[in-house]
């Protein structure tokens, strides 16, 4: 349905949205690249590298993935979110294994297993039914 706002606003909003896009892109950047800094350093100064270290860094390695692909394709495809949301769950058990109650562990492994089985029909569908996108004819989006 066409936007029932002047022409001329629109185009004006647009640009200031754009820009605002962007300056927020650079921001989620270079927070997640000084959080992945102060992480290595934290490592660093420790001597020690521990299993939730790793995964705060995958964590990380997604969120940049995520600008990328935003900045590449002007979409977020919705299984990068969902990467996040399984290493954000593993890093969470493997921190609190000894303090979280064994039901709460299986509770949060089933969220795990539920969104990983998500990702998977999510593909699949991708696979059998592919989006056409509107400006190229025939394109097949098969990366999601």
């Amino acid at each position: 349905m066409p936007s029932h706002l002047p022409k001329k606003f629109s185009e004006i909003f647009l640009k200031l949205f754009h820009i605002l896009e962007a300056i927020l892109l650079v921001g989620i950047t270079l927070a997640t690249l000084a959080a992945m800094i102060n992480e290595f350093i934290v490592i660093y100064t420790n001597r020690q590298i521990a299993l939730t270290d790793i995964l705060l860094m995958f964590i990380y390695l997604e969120v940049l993935a995520m600008v990328q692909q935003f900045v590449t394709n002007g979409k977020i495809p919705v299984r990068y979110p969902i990467y996040i949301a399984i290493m954000a769950i593993a890093r969470y058990i493997t921190l609190g294994m000894k303090e979280l109650d064994g039901a709460y562990i299986v509770w949060l492994s089933v969220a795990a297993f539920i969104l990983a089985a998500a990702t998977l029909i999510i593909r699949i569908g991708h696979h059998y039914w592919p989006y056409e996108d509107a400006e190229e004819p025939g394109y097949r989006n098969s990366h999601d």
